[in-house]
């Protein structure tokens, strides 16, 4: 599963629409298109399609037999030990912690630089959050920031693949072993992300990941949570009322009406309907993955010679799941900031966001902790010159070019 992108960029099995040096030696006027180009709409064929009527002309339409086929694939395509398919990666993550026992009195570490999912299940089970600082180039979290947050208190690390770059996964775990914690990952953008050769998700640990509209692979709603089976056994109780037995269980034939609440748990479990979808853009994601890193490619050569713009970096040592792509600007280079950029691409139709808003500046946590912006420097550093650029399967060479017009246009015309 894990590999490499060609050396070769995607020219070189591809008919490109126009050449990247047309695009980047452009004097024309300002481009734009003549629609908008969406930032990341999700890309569904007519076998999804068919695949939900199919479950919808069926008996069962919540959770049963396509939902435990997806979990079965799933877990086979990320050689993983098991998975649990729930509605959502927060679904996910709050069921990993409330299965460990974390509650109050206990501090779990975590990252600034995420979507307030990650840090709201740990006020979710009344554990207190600690954040600490990200690593300059990825932007996620810093081991070395971690080891200095341990406390007798600390029950979890959670780290955050931001978006798709595996965070430095060794270190992390020498740390949880040394203080006898749980590493809980959020791989809500690392499907499929590869550390030194091993798929995220493929330990024993808790990995949470995403399917929302926008993600690798999308179900429209939902998450799964891939960790031991043992684990995972105590994590479908907690992730279902707390019920010793499941409603395919009871209403499928050989199945028993009787049933025990063995604890107060969720309704978190995904639906058939969401998993039919599941299991179609399961069998196509090595192809979208393709395409995001021939999109990459494009991006990469079109930006990285212009000062003005910083672009991803990727370690040597892992394979990025390129769920975002994520364009730095360089503030000295240019007249104007990271707001008035956004607004100028959208002026030109080409759509984007921002990933993400840090953690410590929102109000809730800002006033809860009295954090400040510079509590947390290089995360708020970086977002407030970070943007995200369309990135999806089914961009054509001509929306990449659109895309690649924009950006350098802007840069040009507000060059310091």
């Amino acid at each position: 599963m894990c590999h490499k992108p060609s050396a070769k960029g995607p020219c070189a099995h591809m008919t490109c629409m126009w050449s990247l040096e047309q695009t980047m030696t452009a004097t024309s006027a300002p481009p734009k298109r003549s629609d908008f180009l969406p930032f990341s709409p999700p890309t569904i064929g007519e076998e999804e399609i068919q695949e939900v009527v199919d479950t919808l002309r069926s008996s069962w339409i919540t959770t049963g037999p396509k939902t435990k086929r997806f979990e079965g694939e799933f877990a086979s395509f990320l050689r993983a030990p098991g998975a649990l398919a729930l509605n959502s990666c927060t679904a996910a993550l709050h069921t990993a912690l409330k299965t460990l026992g974390i509650g109050p009195g206990d501090e779990v570490i975590t990252t600034p630089m995420t979507f307030a999912a990650s840090v709201n299940v740990i006020e979710h089970v009344g554990a207190r959050p600690v954040l600490v600082d990200v690593e300059p180039d990825t932007l996620n979290i810093d081991p070395r920031a971690v080891a200095a947050a341990i406390t007798p208190r600390t029950r979890a690390l959670l780290p955050v693949h931001f978006a798709g770059h595996p965070a430095d996964l060794d270190p992390l775990r020498a740390l949880a072993d040394t203080h006898a914690c749980a590493l809980v990952e959020d791989a809500a953008h690392a499907l499929p992300a590869c550390y030194k050769g091993q798929p995220i998700g493929s330990g024993g640990n808790p990995v949470a990941f995403s399917f929302y509209a926008t993600k690798n692979l999308t179900t429209g709603e939902g998450g799964i949570l891939t960790a031991d089976p043992e684990f995972l056994a105590q994590a479908r109780v907690v992730s279902l009322h707390g019920m010793s037995r499941d409603a395919w269980k009871r209403y499928d034939k050989g199945g028993s009406w009787f049933y025990e609440v063995l604890l107060p748990g969720f309704k978190y479990n995904m639906t058939d309907i969401q998993a039919a979808l599941g299991l179609w853009q399961l069998r196509k994601l090595e192809r979208f993955q393709q395409r995001r890193r021939e999109v990459v490619s494009l991006y990469d050569r079109a930006f990285s010679p212009e000062r003005a713009l910083e672009t991803p970096t990727t370690r040597p040592d892992v394979e990025h799941a390129w769920h975002l792509y994520v364009l730095r600007l360089r503030e000295d280079a240019l007249t104007i900031g990271r707001d008035r950029f956004i607004q100028e691409l959208a002026d030109r139709n080409i759509g984007t966001s921002v990933h993400f808003i840090p953690i410590h500046i929102h109000p809730y946590y800002r006033d809860k902790y009295g954090f400040t912006p510079e509590s947390f420097p290089v995360a708020h550093g970086n977002y407030r010159r970070m943007l995200s650029l369309p990135l999806n399967p089914g961009l054509t060479d001509r929306d990449v070019g659109d895309v690649i017009d924009a950006v350098l246009d802007v840069v040009r015309s507000y060059r310091a």
